[in-house]
């Protein structure tokens, strides 16, 4: 809305391309970090899940020998499950960053041209 009173354009038309461009190329700028670091902090949480990791703390502490080993009854249930969050968190983290916003130009173009078209 800023934006158009700036520029002195009417709130019924649509900014030009060239700005909302430059729109949608800010936004993903400012979230890029954000998302990434979400998501990757989420997945590398889960990867010790995922293949059945297992540190014993309490041995750790009080006799100085962690039992570490892989596998075990916990991945049987837990491993698919964290797979499955894992990918649809990268997948979901490459569509709110790169088809969302592509998305949003494409459609904001469309209008452009229905309203070029229409002759609006």
């Amino acid at each position: 809305m800023k934006k158009k009173e700036s520029l002195e354009i009417s709130m019924e038309n649509l900014l030009p391309k060239n700005y909302v461009a430059e729109a949608v190329i800010s936004g993903g700028v400012a979230r890029l970090r954000p998302v990434i670091l979400t998501a990757v902090t989420t997945i590398l949480g889960l990867i010790p899940l995922a293949t059945g990791l297992n540190i014993d703390f309490f041995s750790l502490f009080t006799e100085w020998n962690a039992n570490i080993y892989i596998g075990g009854d916990n991945v049987i249930f837990w491993g698919p499950l964290c797979w499955t969050v894992i990918f649809g968190l990268a997948f979901s983290t490459f569509l709110t960053l790169f088809i969302v916003p592509s998305c949003f130009y494409l459609v904001y173009q469309i209008k452009l041209f229905i309203n070029d078209w229409k002759g609006i």
